[in-house]
């Protein structure tokens, strides 16, 4: 059996308005990768983007048939719906960081969570027919105009066909749930990837987390 995924919860999000540098000196850069997408299972977990001694965490993968819990990170996957049908718990986000993902439901079409963002929570499902909306992410103009990073990923409803709607990703580059195959989280925005819908025959497969960024 299969059933609908969690969005990917968004990179944490990190600012500093001052930040000291000795003249001469190096400093680790990395830019962490998105997470990976699955199939009927909890989704990969982005990688860490790091300056100096700043970390941003990666993003938690959003839950899936076999492991329904969202994975924790920056910002929480969604949870999604596993034998039972029983329901898996949100990943929590990290303090300063993000937002926990949200909760899916046992009622059948079995709609998932979408994931938490930068900025918000990722949403619950709503009234056991659509999938929860990534969590938004948050505004920022440090390049000199407003563009928002670290959106949630949508959660997914039932694939095959159904009439469930799909969560949308959050502001900030976070990819809708699919009926079949999640949209990729957006590459460096840090935006978590949508689920992928799955039926009793057909497992969905979940869209990859966009790469993370680091501006100076």
């Amino acid at each position: 059996n299969y059933s609908p995924a969690g969005g990917g919860g968004a990179g944490g999000l990190l600012t500093a308005s001052t930040f000291s540098v000795a003249t001469g000196s190096s400093l680790t850069v990395t830019i962490g990768a998105g997470g990976s997408r699955a199939s009927n299972t909890v989704g990969g977990s982005g990688a860490n983007s790091v300056f100096s001694s700043i970390t941003a965490t990666g993003g938690g993968g959003g839950g899936g048939y076999t492991i329904a819990n969202g994975a924790n990170g920056g910002s929480g996957g969604g949870g999604a719906i596993s034998a039972g049908p029983t329901l898996g718990t949100a990943g929590t986000g990290t303090s300063g960081q993000g937002y926990a993902g949200g909760t899916g439901s046992t009622v059948s079409l079995y709609p998932a969570g979408g994931g938490g963002g930068a900025g918000s929570v990722g949403n619950n499902n709503v009234s056991n027919i659509l999938a929860g909306a990534g969590g938004t992410g948050l505004c920022s103009t440090i390049t000199g105009s407003q563009v928002f990073y670290g959106g949630g990923g949508g959660g997914a409803g039932c694939g095959g066909g159904s009439t469930i709607s799909n969560g949308i990703g959050g502001a900030g580059g976070g990819g809708a749930g699919g009926i079949n195959v999640g949209i990729d989280g957006t590459a460096n925005t840090g935006g978590g990837g949508g689920g992928g819908g799955g039926t009793s025959t057909l497992a969905g497969l979940g869209g990859n987390g966009g790469s993370g960024i680091v501006i100076i």
